[in-house]
């Protein structure tokens, strides 16, 4: 039985105003070989072009920890967050790592998300990678609405590039 997002009550999926689920299985790549290209924010805009001006608070990076707070640009949105869930890589468990993201504003532009990502290893030398993102503000009713969704398209095109890096062995 494959794994799920650990979610918050008030980011239930079905809840919320915007919500996005893609998923990509590989073989012949680990959890523990993608781990590193996503909990290393300033590796992202090596792969995913819509992430941009990565920033942690205090003393922190360049990879997450379990308390972490930063700073990113995506999709047009200049994004605070913090890390809300953390199990990297360890003794086989599947990866969890999930931040709570908001852009600050009034009624009209307020954004709350819950971006979560699981990453597991799978028998037959394959990983599945899920990221979900569930969406609170009069933006994510906006963004529900459009055809194509962008959330799905650049969340995919984030998967795809991860596996990649992944692949390819990017240097971070």
């Amino acid at each position: 039985m494959q794994n799920s997002i650990n979610w918050p009550r008030e980011y239930l999926p079905g809840l919320t105003d915007n919500y996005c689920s893609n998923e990509i299985i590989v073989k012949d790549l680990s959890a523990e070989e993608v781990w590193p290209y996503l909990n290393n924010p300033f590796a992202w805009p090596k792969y995913y072009a819509n992430s941009s001006d990565i920033e942690f608070d205090g003393n922190g990076g360049p990879e997450f920890t379990a308390d972490s707070r930063f700073r990113f640009k995506t999709f047009g949105f200049p994004i605070e967050a913090e890390i809300t869930e953390f199990v990297p890589p360890v003794d086989g468990r599947p990866v969890r790592i999930s931040w709570h993201g908001w852009a600050e504003g009034n009624e009209e532009t307020r954004l709350d998300v819950i971006h979560a990502w699981l990453i597991e290893n799978l028998d037959g030398g394959r990983v599945r990678i899920l990221t979900q993102e569930s969406q609170i503000g009069k933006p994510a009713r906006e963004l529900a609405v459009q055809n194509p969704n962008p959330m799905i398209n650049g969340h995919q095109d984030w998967l795809e590039g991860l596996i990649k890096a992944a692949k390819t062995k990017l240097e971070i």
